[in-house]
Parts: structure tokens; sequence; C-alpha cells
């Protein structure tokens, strides 16, 4: 039986979105491309078991803005009922034999307005430690928070602030180890899409933004 997978951009803490879609689409699988929203005993932010599965599965990679300590300090990936975090590196198969890789991870360019340790930490970004020991095998779609280097051209013109993150390098390199053949990112807050090399990628937007924030995989 085939299954419905969706693949949604940043979702930041907007739960309440999340559920209408997922109440609506009846999705078995949702791949979040980070900045989920994973803020837990904040006052101010929604809890994980707000989500209304429905069944489905929803693997999410980190974004920049997540409690990046309470993630390092997590005893499990299931951090609610059916919802799982997925690791800088981990791979997901699919039902159809493809492997999804995770690589989530980015600059915030409103450090600045943020207290570390509470609502900005360092380890936002990739780091190259993020890049050892990855599993040798052939990787089909990649699931990530930003975008490579190569791709600054087409999404520096939405967002000139995001020009000095060094996860973008890290990305390259990941791309040019494995070459996937889709791939999916958000972070940007905006729809576009295009081919690199032989890589179709996809920028998802953000559910509040009157964009493409949500799509179904190919």
């Amino acid at each position: 039986m085939n299954k419905k997978v969706i693949v949604t951009g940043d979702i930041h803490n907007e739960f309440h979105q999340l559920n209408i879609l997922i109440n609506k689409k009846r999705p078995d699988l949702v791949i979040c491309c980070g900045d989920f929203g994973y803020w837990p005993g904040k006052q101010w932010a929604q809890e994980l078991e707000e989500i209304k599965t429905k069944g489905a599965k929803i693997l999410w990679c980190d974004g920049n803005h997540e409690d990046h300590w309470a993630l390092r300090d997590r005893v499990t990936d299931e951090l609610a009922p059916n919802v799982i975090y997925m690791p800088r590196g981990s791979t997901y198969t699919l039902p159809d034999g493809r492997v999804m890789m995770f690589m989530g991870g980015a600059d915030s360019i409103d450090k600045h307005m943020r207290i570390e340790g509470s609502t900005w930490f360092r380890e936002e970004v990739i780091q190259q430690r993020d890049l050892y020991d990855l599993p040798d095998i052939k990787v089909d779609i990649f699931i990530t928070h930003t975008c490579p280097v190569e791709l600054l051209n087409d999404l520096l013109k939405y967002d000139l602030r995001k020009n000095s993150d060094p996860s973008n390098k890290a990305l390259t390199e990941l791309w040019k180890r494995y070459k996937p053949d889709l791939w999916f990112f958000g972070h940007w807050h905006k729809s576009l899409e295009g081919m690199l090399s032989s890589t179709k990628w996809y920028s998802l937007s953000h559910p509040t933004m009157g964009d493409r924030w949500w799509m179904y995989l190919p």
C-alpha cells in the first residue's frame, strides 16, 4: 500500500496549523525541515503533546529556533507520541526503499535579541563534528533546515542577513558526498525550487506566510 508522505517547512510552534493539515490531509508520515518549535517548559510555547497526529508519524530535524540544550539532554528521540526528533546525520528508510538523511541546524540572525542558554544556543549551527561518522550508504533525499552555499544566490535576494552561516558550507560538503535526488529545506520562509546539478531542491515556507509551506513527497 502506498503511504501518503507530506514534507513541511518551518512550523515555529504553530502546532494548531499542523493539526489542521493533518486532520485535512490524513498523511501517514509528516517530515518537517526544522524550526519545529521545541521549547519544552516555556510558558509561551505549545508542548509537543498538543499535536494531534491522528496516527501519523512525524519526523523533524532541528532548526535554529529550538531549545538545543533540551535536545542535547533528551533521553529518547520520540519526544511525544509519534513525534520523533531526527538527530543530525540520522537516516530513515521510506516504505518504497528510499533513504532520507536529516541534517538540522542554522544560524539565527536574531540572536542579538535572544538570551543565550534560554532562547538562543551556540549549538544551533552545523558543526564539523556533525559530519563525522556518517553512514556510507546511498542517500536519496536530504531533509535539512538551511541550504548549501551553491543556492545562496537564489535565496539571499529574499534575506541578505543570512549570508554568514557556516552551516551552508557544511551542507555543501554533505551534498558533494551524497548527491541526493531530492532536497527539502526551510529557514528562508520562501517557496522556491530548482536544480543543483542532478539534485532537485525545494525551499518551503511557513504556515503564516501565505506561501507554499507543505507539499506531498514526489
